[in-house]
């Protein structure tokens, strides 16, 4: 009888298939909005996709549920491993961003799972969002596998697989506006409690016109917004969303300068800037998280949208309470007429 020493055996391959459960798109709801965001993930390692042979494709993707389940649901009736690297719960174009979809974890997971002794070509597919953060030339170096990228959405791997080649149009990233809208959830959530909070306080020590302004600019940044991207001026997304949210405070300006019968000028203008100097910030603020999700924005870009407008929504802001504080002090000290 012969005695196999366990250590030189390559780790199990986990099985699985392309098939989409209640449960799998129940989890897809809950991360899209937002809910345990860390524990939609899966474990990571080594899949096998069906049947596969020594000869079939390594895909590697992250081991976020969204980006796990997309690549197999997208290889039905296909034969391969899914390698699958520890980004910890981030999707392959964050975590390219930073660098958990990366280079040193790729090949840590090549080592890992002693891919070489599963399959005996030595060639990766990798998602063309990864790119940032993959060397080829270090992980060919390292590993001894060569890295090819396939196309932006898993959707148009088969042809792929088919062809050999990527198209201009598989290569093209586009932001559509599904794939803006999916995005608004987990947006919404994150200031939904603040701006409950803000519209309460407002209520109570300004009025309804005030609550509400504070519901409508975080809806004007969070809903809007990515709806309307395309079609808003400018290229900054900062100042898109300045202008969005100056549209969006324009009829309350109105109503406050309609309702006031104020016969003292600045207190009769002073209300309606108040919502001109602080919902556009808000909007922008809001408008800024996009930057994130967007692929056609660069780490650059958004540190300069950054640095520049930031500065300048906190005046605004800054100088809105301002004018509501001097405005309220001087009415209850019966400044006004």
């Amino acid at each position: 009888m012969t005695i196999t020493d366990s250590a030189s055996l390559p780790p199990p391959v986990r099985e699985t298939d392309s098939i989409l459960t209640p449960a799998n798109r129940r989890d897809h709801f809950l991360a899209r909005w937002g809910y345990k965001r860390s524990e939609h993930r899966v474990e990571a390692g080594l899949y096998a996709l069906g049947d596969p042979t020594p000869a079939s494709p390594v895909f590697v993707t992250a081991n976020y549920t969204l980006s796990f389940d997309a690549l197999r649901s997208s290889l039905r009736g296909t034969d391969g491993y899914l390698l699958v690297l520890d980004t910890e719960g981030i999707n392959v174009w964050c975590a390219a961003g930073k660098k958990t979809f990366g280079t040193d974890e790729l090949v840590h997971r090549i080592q890992a799972t002693r891919l070489e002794d599963v399959v005996e070509h030595r060639r990766l597919i990798l998602p063309q969002l990864g790119a940032p953060g993959i060397s080829a030339q270090e992980v060919k170096r390292c590993s001894g596998f060569k890295v090819d990228f396939g196309p932006v959405r898993a959707k148009d791997l088969p042809t792929y697989m088919k062809t050999g080649e990527a198209t201009p149009e598989m290569r093209q990233v586009r932001f559509d506006l599904g794939d803006r809208i999916v995005l608004i959830p987990v947006e919404l959530v994150q200031v939904l409690l603040p701006m409950l909070v803000a519209a309460i306080v407002l209520f109570f020590a300004a009025g309804p016109l005030a609550a509400a302004s504070a519901i409508i600019a975080v809806l004007a940044g969070a809903v809007l917004f990515p709806v309307l991207l395309p079609w808003i001026p400018t290229s900054a997304f900062s100042t898109k969303g300045f202008l969005l949210g100056g549209v969006a405070a324009m009829p309350f300006a109105v109503t406050a300068f309609m309702t006031n019968t104020s016969t003292v000028w600045w207190d009769r203008l002073g209300w309606p800037l108040v919502y001109l100097l602080t919902m556009p910030p808000v909007a922008a603020f809001l408008a800024l998280n996009f930057t994130g999700a967007s692929t056609f924005t660069s780490r650059s870009w958004v540190k300069r949208e950054i640095f520049t407008y930031v500065p300048i929504m906190a005046i605004m802001i800054g100088a809105g309470i301002l004018i509501v504080v001097t405005l309220s002090l001087i009415r209850l000290l019966g400044g006004t007429g």
